[in-house]
């Protein structure tokens, strides 16, 4: 997609450069061609997005929060200091990266590591630009929440749905073309989300003094993390919280019991003594991602953003299109 151009460009650069280590003197030792820390810091900043993902936040209305701090979403950053207790609703994702460890095969560390945090950022960009809360950093991957009190569970679910579905098109289909043109294999995403209501989540301080965090206690924040893991190479799986907030996107859910076609796959978690079962389904991602309106096809059938404010050409008079036929079309009559 056109708006994660630059960190492909970027993990290219830093690839190119990686791959080669060469003999200078034996006085010298070797000359490193790695791209330095720095370099790819500047071409991805930290603190803005690049123009393509700019103009996606932009369409959607969402001003992107960089002066987020992990362990305390703005909304209930007080009960670190109070130590009370809160209920609220809240969208868990984990955004989990797999395979990383390949690069090594190919790569010194610190090329691996311009890689790692490139894609690493790409994750965070994506969701920053869908009105995610950064929670916490874990491995390659990312803990995230959507939601908060100024927005509604509806909107927050729908935008949790969509980040999931352009960062996993990125890893999918830009990331994968660039690894397979330098040999690597498959590095992967799994993502698993799932809507807590406010009876089943608990925000709290967690840990002690500076070594804490304010964070959710909730089987549905818990219940994420597992549905990742149940998630198929690039796959996003979603509790049944998260289909019954959005019906309107029902046919873009299917249950995981029917891919792996074992029953006992329906439920990612289940209480008998409650009567309390608990669906686990596939997100249709892609098919979800061609049908949002900002989203285009392009001649070579890869996805991309829409321009907010198309260019409209003036003279358009169908009489202009005479020269052009005659030529390629013999029996042209106009």
């Amino acid at each position: 997609m056109n708006i994660y151009n630059p960190y492909t460009n970027t993990i290219r650069e830093a690839m190119n450069k990686g791959v080669v280590t060469e003999n200078f003197s034996a006085a010298s030792g070797t000359i490193r061609k790695s791209m330095m820390f720095s370099e790819m810091r500047a071409q991805i900043p930290d603190n803005k997005l690049l123009p393509g993902m700019q103009e996606l936040s932009s369409q959607l209305g969402v001003i992107p929060n960089f002066n987020q701090k992990t362990g305390n979403h703005p909304d209930f950053s007080q009960l670190k200091e109070s130590g009370e207790t809160e209920n609220h609703y809240i969208v868990s994702m984990f955004i989990d990266i797999k395979g990383s460890t390949n690069l090594f095969k190919k790569y010194d560390p610190l090329t691996v590591m311009v890689i790692s945090n490139t894609i690493q950022k790409a994750a965070i960009h994506t969701c920053l630009t869908f009105g995610g809360y950064v929670h916490r950093l874990q491995g390659d991957g990312l803990f995230v929440y959507f939601g908060g009190k100024n927005i509604s569970k509806e909107t927050a679910t729908e935008r949790s749905l969509q980040a999931a579905a352009f960062f996993s098109y990125f890893m999918r289909n830009d990331l994968k073309v660039l690894l397979n043109e330098q040999g690597i294999e498959n590095i992967y995403t799994r993502i698993g989300i799932d809507l807590g209501h406010d009876a089943d989540v608990v925000w709290a301080l967690a840990g002690i003094g500076e070594i804490s965090e304010v964070t959710t206690c909730s089987l549905h924040t818990s219940l994420a993390a597992k549905m990742q893991c149940k998630a198929e190479n690039n796959g996003v799986v979603i509790g049944d919280n998260i289909k019954s907030t959005v019906n309107e996107l029902d046919t873009y859910f299917s249950t995981v019991c029917s891919r792996k076609n074992d029953e006992n796959e329906r439920y990612i978690f289940r209480n008998d003594s409650k009567l309390f079962y608990y669906t686990q389904y596939d997100f249709q991602w892609y098919k979800y991602l061609r049908s949002l309106k900002f989203i285009a096809t392009d001649l070579d059938g890869r996805l991309t953003l829409k321009a907010s404010n198309p260019v409209i050409l003036n003279n358009r008079n169908i009489q202009n299109l005479r020269p052009i036929a005659e030529k390629s079309k013999p029996y042209f009559n106009f």
